[in-house]
Order: C-alpha cells, then sequence, then structure tokens
C-alpha cells in the first residue's frame, strides 16, 4: 500500500517543539513525511531532529537548499500540507499570495489540501486583521485547526495554544480518511459498568474501554454521526462526537433505549456488568461487621433487549470469552439476534482488555467466520466498520 504523503510546514512560534511529536506519531503511523521550515523557525527547533524524525532532508532555505525544484515538487506530489505552528505572519502571506521563502512559495503551487494550525499570542490572534485572514483561508478551501485555550509562552491565558500533537494527528487522519459511512448514524458502547456496594466500594469488570473508543473514532473518520456511550473510563473521547457519561448498567440502558430509535447502527463493545449488588449500602460498610455475604441479581441484558424490537437496524455484539469460544460467541449471535458478534479471548495477555491489541473472530449471522491475526484496535475497529458498511449496503441504506 503506498501512504500518504505530507508536508510539514513550521513556522517561526515556540509551539515548534510540538511539532516533534506530531511529526513522530505520523512516521510510526506510516506516513510519509517531509519537512519544512521558515529560517525562523530554525531558531526554535534544529532542522537536524526533523530530518532524523522524518528520515527526510528538511528544506528551511530554498535558495541554498533546493535542487529540483522541491518547491513545486512537493506542492503537487502531496496529499496535505500542515502549517503547524502557524504565525500570524506566515496566515497572512499565505492570505494574500505572498510567496517569499519555501513555505509560502509550495503552499501557493499545491494541489493538495491544507490544514493550518494557528498559534500565538491570545490579542494576536484575536487581531481583526489575522481573524480576517484566517477566514480568507477558511473560504478558499483550507482546515482550520481553532488553538485552545491556556496559559501561553509569553504568559498571558486565551486562545493560542497549539493544539496537543495527537489532537493535530486525529485531524489530519480525518482529512484524509475516505467518508464512506457518510450519512449513517452509530451508537456504540464502551467501557465498564460499575455497580455500588456503597458509598465508596462498587463492583465491576477489567474493561478499559479501548475497543468501543476505537470503533467510535474510526467511524467517526469515515464520516459516520456517532453517540458514544460510555462507562468510567480513562480515555479522551475523540472530538466531533456526541458522548454520554453514564456508570451503572441500568443507565447505561436508559442511556441506550432513549437513543437507538434515531441510529441505522448500535454497536455494544461495552463490557455491561451481569450482575449487581441486590442491596446497596447507604453507609460504608465496615470491616468491624466481619464476614459480609454478598447477594448479586442479573442486570437488564441491553443487547437482548435490542435484538427484539431492532427492525432494520444493525446490531453488533462482542463475547469476550475464556473458553468455548466460538461455541459460546454464536450461541449469543442467535439467542440476542445479532447480525455480527465480535469474539474474543480475553485469557491471552496480548488480546482483550486493557491492552491496546486485539485477535477477533467476526462472526456473521449466516454463520460465516473471519478470523484476524493480531491487530491494533483501531485496524480491528476498520475491520468490524467495513462488514457493518456489507450490511449497510444490503438493506440498501447506504
Amino acid at each position: 500500500m503506498i501512504s500518504k504523503k505530507i508536508v510539514i510546514g513550521i513556522s517561526g512560534g515556540i509551539a515548534a517543539y510540538k511539532t516533534a511529536e506530531l511529526v513522530r506519531l505520523l512516521v510510526k503511523e506510516g506516513f510519509y513525511v517531509r519537512v519544512a521550515m521558515t529560517k525562523n523557525a530554525v531558531n526554535f527547533v534544529s532542522p537536524l531532529t526533523f530530518e532524523v524524525l522524518s528520515g527526510n532532508k528538511v528544506i528551511w532555505d530554498m535558495f541554498k537548499h533546493e535542487k529540483n525544484m522541491e518547491h513545486i515538487l512537493w506542492a503537487q506530489d502531496s496529499d496535505l500540507i500542515v502549517i503547524a505552528p502557524a504565525t500570524a505572519n506566515i496566515i497572512a502571506k499565505l492570505a494574500h499570495g505572498i510567496a517569499d521563502d519555501f513555505i509560502s512559495t509550495m503552499v501557493l503551487a499545491t494541489t493538495a489540501k491544507v490544514m493550518i494550525c494557528p498559534s500565538m499570542n491570545t490579542q494576536m490572534f484575536l487581531n481583526p486583521i489575522v481573524q480576517d485572514n484566517l477566514k480568507i483561508l477558511k473560504e478558499i478551501g483550507f482546515r482550520i485547526i481553532d488553538p485552545e485555550h491556556g496559559k501561553l509562552a509569553c504568559g498571558a491565558v486565551g486562545a493560542g495554544r497549539l493544539p496537543e500533537p495527537e489532537e493535530i494527528f486525529e485531524e489530519i487522519n480525518d482529512i484524509l480518511t475516505t467518508k464512506d459511512l457518510s450519512g449513517v448514524k452509530i451508537i456504540v458502547t464502551a467501557g465498564p459498568t460499575i455497580e455500588p456496594l456503597d458509598p465508596v466500594r462498587y463492583i465491576t469488570n477489567r474493561s478499559s474501554g479501548k475497543m468501543g473508543y476505537s470503533i467510535a473514532k474510526m467511524a467517526k473518520r469515515r464520516g459516520a454521526k456517532v453517540i458514544l456511550i460510555s462507562g468510567p473510563s480513562t480515555l479522551k473521547p475523540p472530538k466531533g462526537i456526541e458522548i454520554y457519561q453514564v456508570k451503572t448498567a441500568k443507565e447505561m440502558r436508559k442511556k441506550v433505549l432513549e437513543k437507538w430509535q434515531m441510529c441505522h447502527v448500535v454497536i455494544k463493545a461495552a463490557a455491561v456488568a451481569d450482575f449487581r449488588p441486590e442491596y446497596s449500602a447507604s453507609d460504608k460498610i465496615k470491616k468491624e461487621q466481619g464476614h459480609v455475604t454478598l447477594s448479586l441479581v442479573k442486570n437488564p441484558d441491553i443487547l437482548e433487549e435490542l435484538g427484539k424490537i431492532k427492525d432494520n437496524r444493525i446490531l453488533v455484539g462482542f463475547a469476550a470469552e475464556t473458553k468455548k469460544l466460538i461455541t459460546n460467541a454464536k450461541e449469543k449471535l442467535y439467542r440476542k439476534n445479532l447480525d455480527l458478534i465480535v469474539a474474543n479471548d480475553v485469557s491471552r495477555k496480548d488480546a482483550g482488555f486493557e491492552v491496546d491489541t486485539n485477535i477477533a473472530k467476526i462472526i456473521s449471522k449466516d454463520g460465516k467466520i473471519e478470523e484476524t491475526p493480531l491487530l491494533k484496535k483501531d485496524e480491528l475497529a476498520n475491520l468490524i466498520l467495513d462488514k457493518v458498511k456489507e450490511l449497510l449496503h444490503e438493506k440498501g441504506i447506504i
């Protein structure tokens, strides 16, 4: 597979140090990355840093470093140009067609998409001239990533911080991903539920939410409108999705049933607790009480309930098993009237709960089984969404 080609343009701001991590993330993901810098930018970070990280030469003086008209070659042989950080100076140049260095000349000649990540003092960013220039760039099709609020290098507090590299990385992926699920509305559930024993203790499971969050992220990248209903998790939700935080199985059921009718697909990746304490103490249970017997009752089965009322919707479930993986997963698939079930052996150390990888068997309603190798959860998420897309086609939804 040919990797996407990205040019990272770095202008002269203190936030240039963050761009090194962005380049590292892109190269790790398999993008072909080239870096261009303004002459002022090299005062903040050495070009050598970016040459080592990208594996390619860095151009910061077109008259000293260009040998093969790279300002034209890079401009027309790239899928995306990202300017991060973008100072008020480079924004003004790009908005008014000034081409007096490598980056501004390259952007003027490009046929690629362009993303601008402004970063500067708050008052500079809010200056009407800068805002007008950003408006010009937005109107001609540039993607503008708003800066974050926070404490700036100058000591001011306000808008102007360059977003974290992970957020810019996600925006890049969003721009470059084909929107083959555009118009599709998907509910994804993720994470564990917690069932209280008393005000300070609860029972739960080992789910981190990583699989569900990966599905939500990839579905959003592919153009779907995503509702994420999540149990307690330390993960940061992807931007651009509708998220609801819940704690117990009952809370998750209530929110799913509230939202499910507006969606085409429900993907139940959450590890909902099967049982909850029959009684939850109003005060902390003291250890001086000695032996405590815990009585459990069954929680509502959200997936089974949806299977009975799903109509033309697509319903995807998960089976986290430690033995009889296929047998148990198929039984769950048919009993709960699912369209797909994703089965994985959670006794493995490299798959299942709390890790970034997974091995799964995706079982369809017709009994077909697709076995996956060890994959990143983002990769598995895309495989699941590919299967969902096939079902959407069969039902005439897309």
